[in-house]
């Protein structure tokens, strides 16, 4: 599972659903489908936190564009 790549994680996501939505999958494999599922929702929401605390770092720094670390919480 790509960790560091929102865009393919949420391709994946979105492709695990389809084949869900469909129904053609045995129980196991929908169970499968959906954990894979679980921790790439995680994943993706993880890197939009990220993004929304970058964004609001650039936006409090008094009108000069630079960006900093911030902490990660685990």
């Amino acid at each position: 599972m790509a960790k560091d790549k929102f865009e393919e994680n949420l391709n994946r996501l979105e492709e695990i659903v389809k084949k869900m939505e469909n129904g053609d999958l045995s129980l196991e494999d929908s169970l499968k489908a959906f954990e894979e599922g679980i921790k790439l929702s995680r994943l993706c929401a993880k890197k939009l936190d990220e993004a929304e605390r970058r964004v609001e770092v650039l936006l409090k720094d008094e009108g000069e564009w630079t960006t900093a670390p911030f902490e990660e919480e685990d």
